[in-house]
């Protein structure tokens, strides 16, 4: 490869902020390099946006192979800020002329509740983890961490994302007792009927199957769950239609997965009987003026098998970057400019976490960007205009970073292959060669729809 002076970025994650970044920065002529933490790098699309969501997956993930494929684009897999990338070096050695965080929002915020988290693995579990099981545990090869799912759990949220963890539990404890009572069915049918419906065409009941099913607790009120966007603005008549709707997309909800609901529930205490929760106690809370208040009401005791928390996710801590909160310390949202190194720069929901809910709003069917963050719609159409606008926001800041770049002296060719030369001993350390496609060809992913076609 021939190098020439010019401008040479990083971007830390490659889905979709991330390989939008990349593409559009290579189309301008500058170098860029994507550091994805896994073998592959579609982030929430393989890994948060549950497996039966096979052809809207299959689509996505095409779209950053393309943008990945694009000349000037380096690629580095199973790299991670943090481990085997320091920030501090990776701003302040390597020489690049920016550096792009879109390494997403990968930790779940914890439930809280003092100590709960020392029972993570021993009665609880998070959404991302649990997410990732489902989304890869049928591949052969798969070597994580393996999830038991029983009857009669419990998740704690609310949000959009708490109904696909909602939708997984249900499928996970209903579908191996159809198949130990003869019912031929498997996850995707199972999923795309409804389990109802399954359940009526066998003349079967989740009684029959000894099964009570999950609860969803909620700290707030049905009318206040995201399932229809509430336009800014509104008036008192249009709040009541939009709070009808999300009680009728509920209750829908419910009706086709069999799952029980339970509003205006806070989490406050753990029960634990030998070493392992085995209880919550819920504290009754009200909503006065859209504030959530606790009450001093009596405390119900919940206990379950298995607590499940689904109330968002939040970056990582990395090593190095200044934290605002639970967000990194981000001078500007528009711009995502970092408030304490000039050149870096944020995109996606490292910047927003759970995102700014009024803008998506707007957007007509993209629900929210709190959705976009956490992947959590549960229509093909929803996540196709989600996942378009996550793609026109990263487009926009680009523009803005590009503005930044112009400002910037190139950089002459013996720093840009001082960069090369580093990203090849990554890429040599990481077993990457033959560049992108083969390495992704290498590397796929096994598909719940291949697995199921070969079983049948």
């Amino acid at each position: 490869m021939e190098l020439r002076p010019g401008h040479f970025v990083a971007v830390v994650g490659g889905a979709v902020a991330g390989s939008e970044a990349a593409a559009r920065l290579a189309e301008r002529g500058i170098y860029t390099v994507v550091f994805e933490q896994n073998l592959r790098p579609y982030g929430k699309i393989e890994d948060g946006l549950p497996k039966w969501h096979v052809k809207l997956q299959a689509q996505e993930e095409a779209k950053i192979d393309e943008k990945l494929s694009k000349p000037n684009v380096f690629f580095v897999p199973n790299t991670r800020l943090g481990r085997e990338l320091d920030f501090r070096d990776l701003v302040s050695n390597w020489g690049f002329s920016a550096v792009l965080l879109a390494n997403g929002a990968w930790q779940d915020r914890p439930l809280p509740v003092d100590g709960l988290d020392a029972f993570i693995g021993n009665g609880l579990i998070y959404q991302n983890p649990l997410v990732q099981w489902f989304n890869h545990y049928h591949e052969r090869n798969y070597t994580g961490e393996r999830c038991q799912i029983p009857d009669n759990a419990v998740i704690i949220g609310g949000g959009l994302a708490s109904l696909d963890v909602v939708k997984i539990v249900m499928l996970e404890t209903v579908l191996p007792v159809l198949k130990r009572r003869g019912v031929k069915t498997d996850i995707l049918e199972l999923e795309h009927k409804t389990i109802r419906t399954v359940l009526e065409e066998n003349h079967l009941t989740l009684d029959d199957l000894g099964l009570k099913g999950c609860t969803l607790y909620y700290r707030r009120r049905k009318v206040d769950m995201p399932l229809a966007p509430m336009p800014p603005d509104a008036t008192p008549e249009r709040i009541e239609k939009v709070h009808q709707a999300r009680v009728k997309i509920l209750e829908n909800f419910q009706q086709k997965y069999l799952f029980k609901f339970c509003e205006l529930r806070a989490p406050s205490a753990a029960i634990v009987e030998n070493g392992r929760l085995v209880g919550l106690k819920f504290q009754p809370t009200e909503i006065h003026d859209e504030q959530l208040l606790i009450k001093d009401g009596p405390v119900e005791e919940v206990r379950a098998p298995l607590f499940i928390g689904s109330i968002g996710s939040i970056p990582e801590p990395i090593p190095g970057i200044e934290m605002r909160g639970e967000l990194y310390d981000i001078l500007d949202k528009d711009s995502g400019q970092y408030r304490h190194v000039k050149h870096v720069f944020a995109l996606g929901n490292v910047v927003t976490g759970q995102g700014n809910i009024k803008a998506s709003q707007m957007h007509g069917k993209q629900v929210s960007d709190h959705v976009m963050e956490n992947f959590l719609a549960w229509r093909a159409e929803d996540y196709e205009a989600i996942l378009e606008f996550s793609t026109q926001r990263a487009r926009d800041k680009i523009e803005r970073i590009s503005n930044y770049l112009a400002q910037k002296q190139v950089l002459d060719t013996a720093a840009i292959q001082s960069i090369v030369e580093k990203i090849t001993a990554l890429q040599k350390q990481a077993n990457y060669k033959n560049g992108y496609r083969e390495w992704i060809r290498a590397h796929a992913a096994e598909k719940i729809s291949d697995v199921i076609a070969e079983e049948s």
